[in-house]
């Protein structure tokens, strides 16, 4: 019995003869926790593509950045990341309200791999884990059910310029994003936004 594929998935592996190749992958590469090289991976990313769904399984991606190590590894079947200051829709967290299942890709595109994690994630407050994330509005937990590397072969290679000037810093003023004082959101911010707090 697979872990890792449904009947949808080994419909299609069937039409193109991959189901040797598939079961392959999985009894080779997939596993249900990470490992040691898999952290040290996860934790010098700077960045990571979010999957999530809202109850009714309508999905949606999106990007989630920081420093280095923002998300970070507990142990080999949990690992965190903050929730920053955003826009304010709460897309992807309201899912994960309705809809706990997440997936995780995690891309190094100047050495062109990637990895993905597949878990159940739980919203927790900012101060549960140490050390605490500056200005985090709170943390995602995630419990991680399944964990494989993914061929490298599409991913292009780019070069990091610059890192965001807007990742909460230790010790740093964080910079108030532009769009917050255009005409169309300034009057609308939440309480205690430092954008507001300026205007004030």
């Amino acid at each position: 019995m697979s872990k890792l594929y449904d009947d949808s998935h080994r419909k299609l592996q069937r039409q193109f003869d991959t189901e040797r190749l598939a079961d392959r992958i999985e009894q080779r590469l997939f596993r249900d926790h990470i490992t040691e090289d898999d952290r040290a991976f996860i934790e010098r990313m700077d960045m990571f593509f979010l999957a999530t769904a809202n109850a009714a399984g309508r999905p949606n991606c999106s990007y989630k950045g920081g420093d280095p190590g923002f998300v970070r590894v507990i142990d080999p079947r949990t690992l965190v990341f903050p929730n920053y200051d955003g826009n304010g829709m709460y897309i992807s967290m309201g899912n994960t309200v309705e809809n706990p299942h997440v997936g995780m890709l995690f891309i190094d595109f100047e050495n062109q791999k990637r990895l993905r994690v597949n878990g159940v994630s739980q919203i927790v407050a900012p101060g549960s884990v140490d050390p605490l994330y500056p200005e985090a509005q709170f943390v995602v937990k995630v419990s991680v059910r399944q964990v494989f590397p993914n061929c490298p072969r599409y991913i292009h290679k780019l070069q990091r310029v610059e890192p965001s000037r807007f990742v909460p810093r230790p010790g740093t003023r964080t910079p108030v994003p532009g769009w917050k004082r255009a005409d169309w959101a300034c009057d609308v911010l939440p309480a205690g936004d430092p954008a507001r707090a300026k205007e004030e």
